[in-house]
């Protein structure tokens, strides 16, 4: 027998640049989930979370306004709100100097 799939329901996210850091600020409530239950998943251009408890799981996967440094990304997990902050991408990271004749 199969197991019963659990309800899916939105995490609240609020996510904002902060431009004196440099940075966007994701804060999302996913209030009676443990630490240990919470996957959250990160590419230069969106993520995606996973939190699961009792009665249903938590879900929110959303792309950025602007490209992040994945693997600077912080969090923090209290009180049943995840604070995530990463550091924005120069946009001129990678470019090159075209010679000019």
């Amino acid at each position: 027998m199969m197991a019963k799939e659990k309800l899916k329901m939105a995490a609240d996210v609020c996510s904002y640049v902060d431009e004196e850091k440099n940075q966007i600020n994701l804060e999302i409530c996913v209030p009676g989930v443990k630490k240990e239950n919470i996957n959250l998943k990160m590419l230069d251009d969106s993520f995606s979370l996973f939190a699961t408890r009792a009665d249903f799981d938590y879900v929110a996967a959303s792309a950025f306004c602007c490209p992040v440094k994945s693997k600077s990304a912080k969090a923090s997990y209290k009180d049943g709100m995840l604070k995530v902050s990463v550091k924005l991408k120069d946009p001129m990271a990678g470019a090159h100097t075209v010679a000019i004749h």
